[in-house]
């Protein structure tokens, strides 16, 4: 094993040969995969969280925004947290806030409790997030990587639609609480597994970039909590200043990135690698997809067709078992073929199975006929996931480990933040156009709609939202045909010399 040092940050360091790199990943997969679950997880309890907690569809929103605001600001600089003390320490420290605050999410019995609690469960995952990919990055050569990453980004994507089956089992069977509870002995394990497993890796010295976290935070802050509260508030000139303040604290925050001659919390240098820019906006459009297009669906699944928790949870059923079948043979393309061909097919084929479903969601649509429509996305999605994270690092040199892990990260969950909160306004907005007497029942979604004309209105207005995630799709295959040939042996047939250059 590596023993804790602090070394230059200009020499990377090599791994030893007793590492084990495969059990070390699995073991950051399993935390990796509980805090991910934890994204969607809420989405097919809202009509039970709203009945038992007396809550309204804007606070129970504010459930999931939360998590992802805590999530996204703090991940910015916990990469490189774990470059200076150890990611496997932080990553652990990560994951016993986040077991401890599952504890308490659900023992809360009001609302603003739990949009607490949850804030720190938030914090927990901002710890653990980057340095699973960070130490992915360090202990697997540049030639397996491609493996590695291809399993890393698989399980995010299972987890982004596991979250809410598991929501909808839990929440039947047990009652929102375990969706919380079941945290628990995931936590204790994977602990157990990362304390044995994974290497203490060597550290890096660091000054940290305490401005531009707070510049960032508040940005998206006042950005995020402007657009979901819009519509409710009428777009009031507050509001709108909310906004634009948040535009502006977020260009302040570029301004200081690049006039920051320090250490920058997003060194700016690292999207000169077209790759890592690519992949950055690839996996922004995947964050705001998975935020976004649960909500519509699951709303659509139980307030129109009268669907259980559990059998509305179903219909995301076919997208989880596509990206396991296919994460074995989509991580041994990686690194094998350009991944302009790997994303390219899997925004198209995403984009065809999402504009399926939004044109079938209405009160008579069989079910098998929206599993097609998921099955297409989930094939996409197995494509983009794994793919998108190998490519995002593969050319990065290995002291910007965390920062790239850090960066990455950030901007996935901070596409899930504006994802959250875009397609609560759209579906606001458009319930109030097709049923404005009826928006406030059809939001909860807790009953079936009895009237055959106000379910197929509240349908169109469903169908309507989920023309968000759809756009999504088109941004990220235009932005994937950007991408070049990777950096790296195996590839292609490149020489073994292009591994070393990876590492400048």
């Amino acid at each position: 094993m590596l023993t804790e040092s602090v070394t230059s940050t200009t020499t990377p360091q090599q791994t030893p040969q007793d590492v084990r790199p495969w059990p070390a990943l699995f073991a950051l997969v399993l935390g990796f995969f509980m805090i991910l679950v934890d994204l969607t997880i809420v989405t097919v309890a809202t009509p039970t969280i709203i009945g038992e907690l007396d809550a309204s569809v804007n606070e129970v929103v504010w459930v999931s925004s939360a998590y992802m605001l805590a999530y996204a600001v703090p991940v910015l600089i916990t990469g490189r947290l774990g470059d200076r003390f150890g990611s496997k320490y932080l990553y652990l420290i990560g994951l016993s806030v986040f077991t401890l605050a599952s504890l308490w999410c659900g023992l809360t019995s009001t609302i603003e409790m739990l949009i607490v609690a949850r804030v720190v469960q938030g914090l927990g995952a901002s710890m653990m997030t980057p340095q699973t990919m960070a130490i992915i990055t360090r202990i697997f050569p540049a030639a397996e990587r491609g493996k590695a990453m291809a399993v890393w980004g698989a399980t995010a994507g299972v987890a982004m639609v596991v979250g809410p089956i598991l929501g909808g089992v839990l929440t039947d069977g047990l009652g929102w609480e375990w969706i919380f509870f079941v945290n628990i002995p995931v936590g204790i394990v994977g602990f157990v597994l990362a304390w044995r497993l994974v290497p203490a890796l060597s550290t890096h010295e660091h000054s940290f970039d305490w401005l531009g976290v707070a510049l960032s935070g508040v940005g998206l802050f006042l950005l995020a909590f402007g657009i979901q509260e819009g519509h409710d508030k009428n777009w009031a000139p507050w509001i709108i200043a909310m906004i634009v303040g948040g535009i502006v604290m977020l260009g302040l925050f570029v301004l200081w990135q690049a006039r920051n001659r320090r250490e920058p919390l997003v060194p700016l240098g690292l999207f000169k690698d077209r790759n890592f820019s690519v992949s950055n906006v690839a996996i922004t459009v995947m964050g705001g997809v998975g935020a976004s297009m649960g909500y519509p669906l699951m709303l659509y699944a139980q307030a129109v067709r009268g669907d259980s928790p559990t059998e509305a949870a179903l219909l995301l059923f076919p997208m989880a078992i596509m990206s396991i079948i296919l994460a074995r043979t989509v991580g041994n393309l990686t690194d094998r073929l350009h991944p302009r061909l790997i994303m390219g097919f899997g925004f198209a084929a995403s984009f065809v199975g999402m504009f399926s479903l939004l044109l079938q969601l209405d009160p008579g649509t069989a079910v098998w006929r929206l599993w097609i429509s998921m099955v297409i996305i989930g094939i996409g999605n197995a494509f983009i996931w794994a793919p998108t994270a190998a490519t995002a690092t593969r050319n990065l040199p290995m002291q910007l480990a965390g920062a790239g892990s850090g960066v990455y990260n950030a901007t996935r969950q901070v596409g899930s933040v504006m994802g959250s909160a875009a397609i609560a306004v759209i579906m606001d907005s458009r319930l109030a156009t097709l049923l404005p007497g009826a928006a406030a029942h059809g939001d909860a979604g807790a009953d079936k709609i009895p009237d055959a004309h106000v379910a197929s209105l509240f349908s169109q207005a469903m169908s309507d939202a989920l023309w968000l995630p759809t756009g999504l799709f088109i941004v990220g295959f235009v932005a994937v045909l950007f991408y070049e040939a990777p950096k790296h042996a195996g590839y292609g047939g490149a020489p073994a010399a292009a591994a070393a250059s990876a590492s400048h």
